[in-house]
């Protein structure tokens, strides 16, 4: 799936590019979108009582991106294994297609207590589009 952002001014530091922690945040953006596109979205998993806490995440930055740039946030779920899954993410230049940073998340799946939810046994319409996307990949 592809995400578009436009960088806003204020996420632009004292030296006019974006700033790192950004990139989180639009990683963000995309995994939502994903989720939307999949047909089961963020707050229906949360309806049902499920919480989808980050795990780790890791950036690596390549090159400089400016306020206003359009960039595409290539997003993948290479991971899915009931409890947990991954996203892997790509952020180029909308036209130039140059890589501006990579990186990957991990989440889980809990109930809001705390304690993992197995999906497949629990909300088995989520671990069905789940694994689809992940096979679709």
């Amino acid at each position: 799936m592809e995400y578009i952002h436009l960088t806003q001014y204020y996420e632009t530091d004292q030296m006019g590019i974006v700033h790192h922690s950004n990139y989180i945040r639009w990683m963000e953006e995309a995994r939502t979108a994903y989720m939307d596109e999949m047909g089961f979205p963020y707050r229906k998993v949360e309806e049902s009582g499920i919480i989808c806490p980050v795990l780790s995440v890791e950036c690596e930055y390549k090159t400089m991106t400016y306020f206003g740039d359009r960039v595409s946030i290539e997003v993948k779920m290479p991971f899915f294994k009931g409890v947990k899954y991954e996203f892997s993410y790509v952020i180029r230049d909308e036209k130039t297609r140059e890589i501006h940073a990579t990186g990957r998340s991990k989440h889980g799946f809990l109930w809001k207590n705390g304690r993992p939810v197995n999906i497949k046994k629990e909300a088995p319409e989520l671990y069905e589009k789940m694994m689809l996307a992940m096979e679709n990949e």
